[in-house]
């Protein structure tokens, strides 16, 4: 690992240019510079103490299925507050410039999307639908603010987002393992590293030989085997690089 060298931005930027197969990671940090509220830093606790991971569950959807509701109908509802920073435009400008090759995120908030990067791979799904639990027909998140039946069936609506207690989505997964297995340059940004099978995808970047980037405001179990760590912002760090651009 090399941290803090003498100019971390420019080696990134050369690395970034030189790149064949480069690979964006991102993770809360990315969204929690457009003031989103990371639930686990801030304690992960709702109304009546109950805590973020009691909520996002398959045991509250199918046992406490009223205050399941409630909990991302508040969520959908801040979302709508928030929008992408200048971090996520810089990696949408990159994707559409053919400097990067892929795009797999944690984050469930859209961002990306709404930047202009097309179809990254959402490891943790996305809080832009609903689907229903029943029969799987897919409608609008805003329609769960007022509606929680299904129209073909009656079955219940829940977000098209990953629960404790469920697989993460195939296509996703295997997507984004293949686009580590491919990467020479594999950047992961603001991720804690912390949450499996997800955090594997670096190391198997790294195993097969791509340069490792980590850029996160503290530091990582995977900060040994980076090439380059930055204890940078995200925003004004993708900014600076796509200054350095030619």
């Amino acid at each position: 690992m090399r941290e803090g060298p003498v100019d971390p931005v420019q080696t990134l930027t050369v690395w970034l240019q030189n790149a064949r197969n480069a690979t964006i990671f991102s993770g809360a940090g990315m969204s929690t510079e457009s003031g989103l509220p990371d639930f686990r830093s801030a304690g992960g606790l709702w109304r009546n103490n109950r805590r973020f991971e009691e909520l996002a569950s398959t045991e509250a959807l199918a046992h406490h299925y009223d205050e399941f509701v409630a909990f991302y109908r508040w969520r959908i509802e801040e979302l709508a507050k928030f929008a992408p920073h200048e971090g996520h435009r810089v990696l949408a400008r990159w994707q559409a410039r053919g400097l990067l090759q892929a795009l797999i995120t944690q984050n469930v908030d859209g961002f990306h999307q709404r930047a202009g990067s097309p179809q990254p791979f959402q490891l943790h799904g996305g809080l832009d639908h609903v689907r229903c639990q029943t029969c799987g027909l897919q409608a609008p998140a805003e329609k769960f603010l007022s509606d929680t039946a299904c129209e073909a069936c009656g079955g219940k609506l829940r977000p098209g987002v990953v629960l404790f207690g469920e697989m993460l989505p195939r296509r996703a997964f295997e997507g984004a393992e293949a686009a580590a297995r491919a990467a020479d340059l594999f950047i992961v940004l603001g991720s804690s590293l912390m949450v499996s099978p997800a955090n594997m995808l670096p190391q198997l970047a790294k195993s097969q030989g791509a340069k490792l980037v980590i850029v996160n405001q503290d530091p990582t179990p995977l900060d040994g085997m980076a090439d380059l760590v930055l204890r940078d912002a995200i925003g004004p760090t993708l900014a600076a690089v796509d200054a350095l651009m030619v």
